[in-house]
């Protein structure tokens, strides 16, 4: 998602002291999560224009003959189809490239769009030409144009040399699963309809990921972790969707700053347990779990 402009003379922005800093996002073997609310980069705002082109074919395709109408449908279907692929093959691409350990994708989604890209043009170039050639060229310069554009998938493992495949499998699960839940506090506090709250949770999500990348880089006791990340993170996703339901509707500023003030005190006890699991203590981890999910119980 591309970064909404704030700053310090922006409405509702942050001084500069006091701005976030978004923590790289990465992930275990699949590269599933991605970042919240990052800066797109230039592959990915470049994905989006190849959701045009198909117009031109599926526009047109009914003011023609059958024959015509047929390959222009096909060209436009083909061509969205690489669009879609290419788009989320950038996603997994950005994933991989951010993350310490990562599998290559299990699916070459740009490869596969490159591909589509070309008999998408070779369908459309037969709409007009009678002969193969011009249509063969048009295929191949789609899918040399697009190899330019956006690369190739990542077509190797990363950081995995001499690491238990099974540890890492883990931890990759692990990550997944608690982005998914930082996934679902995003999707929640857009009900808010609050820029500043949105904000919020993006700095929040930034905390949590320095654990994800502590994780990743040691996994030590994966097991405690995984209960911490489980605990930590589904609370503080469903307290977001109740607080933002509520909020929607009544605009209550005392619930708002309770709110606010849940996230500043989840977010220190978690950068608190990042420094600890960087020094190797796993003291009393059972407890902080147990009063975490009772302070998140009564909170929510």
């Amino acid at each position: 998602m591309a970064q909404r402009f704030g700053g310090k003379y922006s409405p509702n922005g942050n001084a500069p002291d006091g701005s976030p800093t978004t923590a790289p996002q990465a992930g275990g073997p699949q590269p599933g999560g991605r970042p919240m609310r990052v800066p797109q980069s230039r592959a990915a705002q470049r994905a989006k224009f190849l959701f045009f082109p198909p117009l031109a074919f599926l526009i047109p395709a009914f003011a023609g003959n059958p024959d015509r109408m047929i390959l222009s449908l096909i060209a436009g279907g083909l061509l969205l189809l690489a669009a879609w692929f290419n788009t989320e093959g950038v996603k997994a691409q950005e994933a991989y490239d951010i993350r310490r350990v990562a599998r290559r994708p299990a699916i070459p989604r740009k490869l596969f769009a490159a591909g589509l890209t070309g008999v998408g043009l070779f369908t459309g170039g037969m709409i007009t030409q009678t002969g193969l050639l011009h249509p063969i060229l048009f295929g191949l310069a789609g899918v040399v144009l697009h190899f330019a554009a956006f690369g190739a998938d990542p077509l190797k493992n990363k950081g995995m040399e001499g690491v238990d495949e099974f540890q890492t499998a883990r931890v990759a699960r692990a990550v997944d699963e608690a982005e998914g839940f930082l996934a679902g506090m995003k999707d929640a506090i857009l009900r808010a309809n609050d820029r500043a709250l949105e904000g919020r949770v993006d700095r929040f999500a930034a905390t949590a990921r320095t654990l994800f990348r502590t994780i990743e880089g040691d996994p030590g006791d994966l097991t405690a972790a995984r209960k911490y990340l489980t605990v930590y993170l589904m609370g503080a996703r469903d307290a977001t969707v109740k607080f933002a339901d509520h909020y929607a509707q009544s605009r209550d500023p005392e619930v708002r700053a309770s709110y606010e003030a849940l996230l500043g005190d989840l977010e220190t006890t978690f950068a608190e347990r990042t420094k600890s699991l960087l020094s190797g203590s796993h003291t009393d981890l059972d407890v902080e779990i147990e009063v975490l999910r009772d302070r998140l119980k009564l909170e929510t």
